[in-house]
């Protein structure tokens, strides 16, 4: 996988509140819920689509917070991957 090359909807996201993490080439972002229940449901519709582009978030979720990080670890960066899921990430959240 190359690293990023487009970088307009990168710059999509950063609009919508991503941040590029500050010691490494990756995408941030912290997602907030009303709930444990909504917040685990969405990171459940996220895993499906994570699972069909074989490419996995590093998230963590404490009870309506899940915080995000994206990069592609064998590309050593941000690539079109990440900039994807991220896109989906936005949707389901809605």
């Amino acid at each position: 996988m190359q690293p990023l090359k487009d970088r307009s909807a990168l710059e999509a996201l950063l609009a919508a509140d991503w941040a590029i993490q500050d010691d490494r080439d990756a995408l941030q972002k912290t997602f907030r819920f009303k709930s444990f229940v909504e917040a685990f449901g969405w990171m459940t519709r996220v895993a499906l689509h994570a699972e069909k582009m074989n490419h996995h978030p590093e998230w963590a979720n404490v009870y309506g917070t899940v915080e995000v990080t994206l990069s592609t670890h064998d590309a050593g960066g941000l690539t079109e991957l990440d900039v994807s899921l991220a896109q989906v990430m936005d949707k389901l959240a809605g």
